[in-house]
């Protein structure tokens, strides 16, 4: 009965694992917040609307000129801001940051912007004051373990100007929000030589699974405000399985939980 048990939550955690969140494997990161830079869009009188984007910075500190760094993970190319409309979006970077309070970001286009008029695709002029990039002021605080999205909403209406000379200008108009998605539940499970699956249930949902790394460590990422119950399933069959419950679940928050021993 246990294995029967154990293979079906086996398959349940890879689904969980693999289509609903992809979380550390342990809590190295657990000093880091987690940062997903999403875009969209207002609509705008254009059939397309081509933006090449080739890099997103952001800044920790007050001096605009330098501390910038690169995300990891920029997903670069060209998007059609006109199919990003209507609350849909586009998630651009997901990337594990420091903490603290980002300043700004930095969106960096590269050459290949064009708008589509009459079934025509227009070079898009950038003024040269923006080919570094287009910064953007954010002044929020970031906290370790919490997972942040950051929305850059695209006012293409007011970014594409036509000239004297029937040549089309981008002057991007595009307002931030910065918003925690939900909350994390960290803790670790001893001993740390057991890799054991951790599963966040809340009601009769299975909605995100990770594994514990080498220090015994897990930390589970974007969590809606709730209750929570987590079943521990060690690797290792001789050891019971573990279960805790009435795990609290707040927006913003990392709930930590109480070290977990197993036992055979």
């Amino acid at each position: 009965m246990r294995t029967k048990l154990l293979t079906c939550l086996a398959f349940l955690v890879t689904i969980a694992f693999f289509s609903c969140k992809k979380e550390d494997k342990n809590s190295s990161n657990s000093n880091k917040a987690r940062l997903e830079v999403s875009l969209t869009d207002g609509p705008g009188d254009f059939q397309a609307v081509l933006i090449d984007v080739q890099d997103i910075k952001i800044n920790f500190t007050t001096d605009t000129s330098s501390g910038w760094q690169s995300l990891a993970n920029v997903k670069t190319g060209q998007y059609d801001l006109l199919k990003l409309v209507n609350d849909d979006d586009t998630v651009l970077a997901s990337a594990d940051i420091s903490t603290g309070t980002i300043q700004q970001i930095r969106l960096v286009l590269g050459t290949e912007n064009f708008v589509k008029i009459d079934g025509q695709l227009i070079k898009l002029e950038t003024p040269s004051a923006q080919q570094s990039g287009l910064k953007l002021n954010i002044h929020q605080d970031v906290s370790a373990g919490i997972l942040y999205k950051l929305l850059l909403d695209f006012d293409v209406a007011k970014s594409v100007h036509k000239t004297g000379n029937n040549k089309y200008m981008l002057k991007p108009v595009i307002r931030t929000v910065l918003e925690a998605v939900g909350g994390s539940i960290k803790g670790w499970v001893l001993p740390d030589t057991v890799t054991t699956s951790v599963l966040a249930i809340h009601g009769p949902d299975t909605v995100a699974s990770t594994f514990t790394g080498s220090n015994g460590g897990y930390l589970i990422r974007g969590l809606s405000a709730g209750t929570y119950s987590l079943h521990f399933l060690p690797g290792d069959t001789s050891f019971a399985d573990e279960e805790r419950n009435g795990i609290i679940v707040t927006t913003g928050n990392v709930t930590v939980v109480d070290t977990v021993h197993l036992h055979k």
